[in-house]
């Protein structure tokens, strides 16, 4: 049988409950102090320390320094618009040495958090909670945010090796969907500070990249530290990358006849080797009986142009879906829902998804390009008359509430002078469309245009730069609600969270909806103290770790007040206005 390590991806599914939505913990007294993680074991779930993957079994599905910076309104992180960075550099000279003591790739001119970001928290707690962390989470926002704050360039905590804190950020990354994000964290460690976890993840990214050429520079150290079928394999990629076609195939034959990996895993490695020297190893490959995306087939197929089968896709969560966006050797036109999927876990930012959009209409044949997305796009910006463009939006938008598609129209959207002539409901996907990439400036000048009570003007109140006009209790009761009063209640938490209500008419509303804003639990008690200290890095993370969740149903509201009130507390207040606009956009 071939060996298995089963770092399973964990379940990214709808929690039923708001203590379920919290890493394991949290639900329980404080420690006096956290307890260091325990070491990685074969066949260990991925809820503990990652282990070296294999390319079989259940393998992980583990999970740029320029922003795109918007010309006002908030800045909506695209750092992810990177290229996945290079292997290690090996054998630097002393001077050239960089030190684990500050690993990143955003300086705080970058949009990074800074050196503090994590503060005096230590490493091994902040360590077990990223590993817990069940990622995607609900929130686009809060997932840009927590990317930032594992890409800062701040210092490594105390009481964790600096290369497995970069491991363990890098591991987080990769299962939110940041696949070029995570190799080019991992690439800022020189290889002789390589630990057998870096080594995992390292091939994790590497595989989540399709770019088995990165794992060359740290292969051989790394098949020394662990007794993996994935290295030997790797060597054989790497000697066959390097011309020497006699030592690949031996290294493939060695694989193969030992048990340790068969079937298509071998016959994948196989055709990487075959690509690379233009031999008569080059192997066809065949689905027919495979069950199961690994982070293996899906990192080797891609390298080589081997088309996956969509069925497979629905074994595991939807970073493997973010990963296959950035595919190179897949054509966009295929790519193109991965892509929205992609901006909506806010893999993509605004700009990039529309990029994308306009590379695959600029690649169309004219028959093609009639009534594509892309079509509908230059429409809904260059269209003749307002009419036409809005016209052109609606279409893009459908009636299903895609949040994805209100991503692609941020920037048309803000070309729309504001005006009370439109129906609500147009004006209600304009604003969320607007704050949906963070442009909050372009979204407020329709605070005089929208209805007290309409989704507009509930965004509005928490999105704007400013506080509107009206903000009160009466306001917050004629908000629809739709089920449970969902959206007052997300409002509500807002408001509150952002000090934006009076705190009588936010304690009687609270009592009212039954939304428990002053209850405490060592979640809330967390977060209050990393707001309090000052660390916008582990608030990100607490933040995170309380949106555990696929559906912002899932999310309670009590949870949100506290997130944009730690949040704010620490200087993040327009992340903090655009998660709770997002809640009620989404709700």
């Amino acid at each position: 049988m071939v060996a298995a390590s089963a770092i399973a991806l964990w379940p990214a599914l709808a929690q039923r409950s708001p203590e379920s939505i919290l890493p394991p913990g949290f639900s329980q007294p404080e420690p006096a102090a956290p307890a260091a993680p325990a070491a990685p074991k074969a066949g260990e779930p991925a809820s503990a320390s990652p282990a070296p993957v294999q390319p079989s079994g259940n393998v992980a599905a583990a999970p740029t320094d320029t922003l795109d910076a918007l010309a006002d309104g908030v800045v909506e992180d695209s750092s992810n618009n990177m290229t996945a960075a290079v292997a290690p550099v090996i054998d630097l000279p002393a001077q050239a040495r960089r030190s684990l003591d500050r690993v990143g790739v955003m300086k705080v001119e970058d949009g990074g958090l800074g050196e503090q970001a994590f503060g005096a928290t230590d490493g091994r707690y902040l360590s077990t909670l990223m590993q817990q962390i069940k990622a995607p989470v609900a929130s686009r926002w809060a997932s840009i945010l927590l990317r930032r704050a594992l890409l800062s360039q701040s210092a490594s905590p105390a009481s964790v090796d600096g290369a497995d804190w970069v491991a363990e950020r890098a591991w987080l990354l990769l299962r939110m969907g940041e696949a070029d994000m995570a190799s080019a964290l991992v690439a800022r460690v020189d290889s002789d500070n390589f630990t057998s976890r870096l080594d995992a993840i390292a091939l994790q990214a590497a595989l989540a990249t399709g770019d088995p050429a990165s794992l060359c520079g740290i292969v051989g150290p790394a098949a020394g530290r662990s007794n993996e079928p994935s290295w030997p394999l790797s060597q054989a990629m790497c000697s066959g990358l390097a011309g020497e076609s006699g030592t690949a195939s031996a290294l493939v034959d060695q694989v193969r006849d030992s048990g340790a990996a068969q079937g298509i895993d071998v016959l994948l490695a196989e055709k990487v080797v075959g690509a690379a020297t233009n031999t008569r190893r080059s192997v066809s490959i065949q689905w027919d009986g495979v069950d199961q995306l690994t982070a293996w087939r899906f990192g080797l197929a891609n390298a080589t142009g081997v088309a996956i089968p969509p069925k497979l896709f629905d074994t595991n969560g939807p970073q493997f879906i973010a990963w296959q966006a950035r595919s190179p050797l897949i054509s966009p036109d295929q790519r193109l829902t991965a892509a929205e999927i992609a901006a909506t876990l806010g893999v993509f930012s605004s700009a990039a998804f529309v990029d994308f959009v306009g590379g695959v209409w600029d690649e169309a044949d004219s028959p093609d390009r009639s009534g594509s997305l892309g079509e509908q796009l230059r429409a809904a910006y260059s269209a003749d008359g307002e009419s036409a463009r809005l016209s052109a939006l609606r279409s893009i938008w459908g009636d299903t509430g895609a949040y994805g598609r209100e991503i692609l129209t941020a920037r048309a959207a803000a070309e729309f002078p504001a005006s009370k002539d439109l129906s609500s409901n147009d004006t209600d996907r304009l604003i969320a469309s607007m704050l949906s990439a963070g442009l909050d400036i372009q979204a407020a000048r329709w605070a005089n245009s929208v209805s007290s009570g309409s989704l507009g003007w509930a965004m509005l109140a928490v999105g704007a730069p400013r506080p509107i006009a009206g903000i009160d209790a009466s306001a917050v009761k004629s908000i629809s609600g739709g089920e449970d009063d969902r959206r007052i209640k997300f409002l509500l938490a807002g408001l509150a969270g952002l000090g934006r209500l009076a705190p009588d008419q936010a304690s009687s509303l609270a009592q009212s909806y039954d939304v428990p804003l002053a209850r405490a639990d060592s979640w809330t008690r967390a977060i209050d103290r990393a707001a309090t200290a000052g660390e916008a890095g582990t608030v990100a993370l607490l933040a995170a770790a309380g949106m555990q969740t696929r559906e912002w149903r899932y999310v309670p509201p009590a949870y949100l007040y506290h997130i944009v009130s730690a949040l704010r507390r620490v200087g993040l207040e327009p992340e903090a206005r655009m998660i709770a606009a997002e809640a009620l956009a989404r709700a």
